[in-house]
């Protein structure tokens, strides 16, 4: 199984990118993960409406057609470490793969987020993108060592 996470915006700071690399390196073999970021548009004077199509064409463009699509979205459920797990468990044994969405300074496209398989938030804070990306790694590496009885996850 392979997961995508595909993140609005490129240029992370270093604590960002080590912390990454470092969760990255930890999944198994039957777990791929790669992180694709594409890039934010530039502000300037563009309507939000343009700015979203602009970053909602990159984000599908790295997405693969047949994956489930997860947006990260404030309004999205919200789940405890063990529920990712479960969600986690219910993707491997459907045998899809994942492709989770952070979206830009604005957000995701509303039509985007809309037309998702799932939305889901990661914590009721407002978030850095660049935490954001580490939150997510890191839960996600939390919940694979809940299935697998690994001794990361200890309650």
């Amino acid at each position: 199984m392979k997961l995508l996470v595909v993140a609005v915006g490129q240029r992370m700071p270093d604590w960002a990118q080590t912390a990454w690399d470092d969760y990255a390196k930890r999944f198994p073999p039957e777990l791929k993960l790669e992180l694709r970021a594409v890039k934010t548009e530039p502000r300037g004077s563009k309507t939000l409406e343009t700015l979203y199509a602009a970053e909602r064409e990159r984000i599908e463009g790295a997405i693969a057609k047949g994956m489930r699509i997860v947006a990260l979205d404030e309004r999205g459920t919200s789940l405890t470490t063990r529920a990712l797990a479960a969600r986690l468990q219910a993707w491997q044994g459907e045998g899809d793969d994942v492709a989770l969405v952070i979206g830009g300074p604005d957000g995701l496209d509303p039509a985007f987020k809309a037309a998702a398989h799932e939305r889901i938030r990661l914590s009721d804070l407002t978030l850095p993108h660049a935490m954001a990306r580490v939150l997510l790694v890191e839960q996600l590496y939390r919940a694979w060592s809940v299935n697998a009885g690994h001794p990361y996850h200890r309650e």
